[in-house]
């Protein structure tokens, strides 16, 4: 006979009582749901990086949230900081310490820019460049 189960359960079946770091990166409210239930009482902490449609909600027992001691948060653009951290990136760029060059797999027109999501869409473009004049 069959036993189902649900992740949280297996998870914390594994770990002896959850995992110390959840992260969802799907996108689903009850991925999100799942993954809190999954990290570990007193001091799990599970980081939503996923982007659920506007609208969606996220449930929780209160009971859960005040006794449960985890911490759930999300991470907008992986927590960069605009402001300090893009000229950083822009002069280890400059000096060819980051390179990023070989991420970009095509360049389009502006014009273009429904061919660029065609290549995303079709799984054949990692990153594209839009060029405004090109």
């Amino acid at each position: 006979m069959f036993s189902f189960y649900h992740v949280e359960q297996v998870i914390n079946e594994m770990t002896g009582g959850g995992a110390d770091f959840c992260f969802e990166c799907v996108g689903l409210a009850s991925l999100m749901e799942q993954a809190y239930a999954s990290c570990r009482k007193g001091w799990g902490k599970t980081i939503i990086l996923g982007v659920e449609k506007p609208g969606s909600q996220i449930t929780f027992q209160c009971s859960d949230v005040v006794l449960g001691g985890r911490t759930l948060m999300g991470s907008l653009f992986g927590g960069l900081k605009a402001k300090s951290d893009i000229p950083i990136l822009l002069k280890r760029y400059m000096d060819k310490e980051l390179e990023l060059d070989k991420f970009v797999t095509h360049e389009v027109s502006f014009e273009d820019i429904n061919k660029a999501f065609d290549l995303l869409l079709e799984g054949k473009s990692i990153r594209c460049v839009i060029w405004m004049d090109k």
